[in-house]
């Protein structure tokens, strides 16, 4: 569901955003939850109102939206569509298929599962269907997004081929338009002393974000260093495990479970962190195992573009994007005692090389790493798409 706060719906209303600002015309169809408006007309500051439609079909029945999609695309009579790839979607693609649009395919996790996974089995035991169909979309695609080109099938052309890493939206996430005294109201809120020093986690609360390495790192660290405190942001299918954890550990007032963190309040709660921690854990996703790390970090963009220096697993791309001594440092991928060395060498670190570390990892994501960046290469790509367009779009 678009507007929200999960990684998949801030990538398309940043991305929806940025090209509405870039000149062109958005409008986007997502997923609507229960007591929510079908329909909804977003402003945008130095650009064109964005204009969802949002549809009560859940994600798997996304090609039962064919006829209303095929309705919705014959009044626009669109230059270009976009699809977010899901397993189980397509309905943009094949209307785009039967009426010869061109259609950029934006591709953000591993689409044919390596062997061994759940879904691979069911594919083969039923024949195949997913990965014929994933096949297909990507064939039918004029160009591919993607983060790594590792996620699309090895059969697709690799010239259609683009790697475009996410980013962060550096107006939003940007330390300089927070008050002082906000800080300080959260600080006390969340009972976190004046001269504590501030390790940080957000995000889901899935196995694999390696957020139980960083539980385990805190308990090893906390007794001896009682000024760290460590925030956890977020929620999740693990949150539940990571709350009895942190009990039975003794760590309550400590580490500090916010749960959910609405989108626009995350810059003022990662103001909360002198580091910013993103854990992850490959082993415990074989998709990333047999891929490569095919996931744009937003986490680490967001912490980087509101100067928080970040440690991260010494893994491609993360230890290109965070370079050990001048945005943050690095550990091994699942090992506490070394994320234990890492963050307690970072947070007792002197305030002014913390700041200078943040201060080149703004510098880098605003360079390097930023939302308007990604739609720049975006905008090339849909300009040379559309002016191939076929012809206006007829009812089929």
């Amino acid at each position: 569901m678009a507007p929200g706060s999960h990684g998949g719906a801030t990538h398309v209303m940043e991305v929806a955003g940025e090209l509405s600002k870039l000149g062109h015309e958005l409008h986007v169809v997502c997923r609507r939850e229960k007591g929510t408006p079908a329909r909804l007309t977003l402003p945008v500051e130095g650009g064109q109102p964005l204009r969802l439609y949002r549809l009560r079909l859940p994600q798997y029945l996304n090609l039962l939206s064919y006829p209303w999609l095929r309705r919705l695309a014959q009044r626009l009579q669109p230059d270009v569509i976009m699809e977010r790839y899901y397993n189980l979607t397509g309905a943009g693609l094949i209307f785009a298929h039967r009426h010869h649009l061109p259609t950029l395919l934006e591709v953000n996790a591993l689409m044919v599962d390596p062997p061994g996974t759940p879904k691979y089995r069911l594919d083969h035991r039923l024949g195949r269907p997913f990965e014929r169909w994933a096949t297909s979309q990507c064939r039918w695609a004029a160009r591919i997004v993607t983060p790594l080109q590792t996620t699309v099938p090895v059969s697709i052309d690799r010239t259609k081929i683009a790697e475009l890493p996410w980013g962060a939206n550096i107006d939003r996430f940007d330390p300089a338009r927070l008050a002082v005294e906000e800080i300080a109201q959260l600080r006390q809120k969340l009972a976190i002393p004046a001269a504590a020093r501030v390790a940080l986690f957000a995000g889901s609360f899935r196995h694999w974000h390696g957020v139980e390495t960083l539980v385990e790192a805190a308990r090893l660290l906390a007794p001896q260093n009682p000024n760290f405190y460590f925030v956890l942001l977020g929620g999740g299918p693990e949150e539940a495990a990571i709350r009895a954890k942190v009990a039975t550990a003794g760590l309550n007032g400590r580490v500090l479970l916010t749960g959910p963190v609405p989108h626009d309040r995350m810059p003022l709660y990662l103001s909360l962190g002198d580091v910013g921690v993103a854990p992850f854990d490959t082993s415990k996703h074989p998709p990333l195992r047999a891929a490569g790390f095919f996931w744009s970090p937003l986490k680490i963009f967001e912490y980087m573009a509101m100067g928080l220096p970040t440690v991260t697993v010494d893994l491609p791309p993360l230890n290109s994007i965070v370079r050990p001594g001048l945005e943050g440092s690095l550990f091994q991928e699942g090992d506490p005692t070394d994320l234990a060395r890492v963050l307690g060498e970072m947070l007792r670190a002197e305030p002014e090389k913390l700041k200078q570390m943040g201060q080149s990892a703004r510098q880098r994501v605003s360079q390097n790493f930023s939302w308007a960046a990604h739609c720049r290469s975006l905008d090339q790509l849909l300009r040379d798409m559309s002016a191939k367009k076929a012809g206006p779009v007829t009812s089929q």
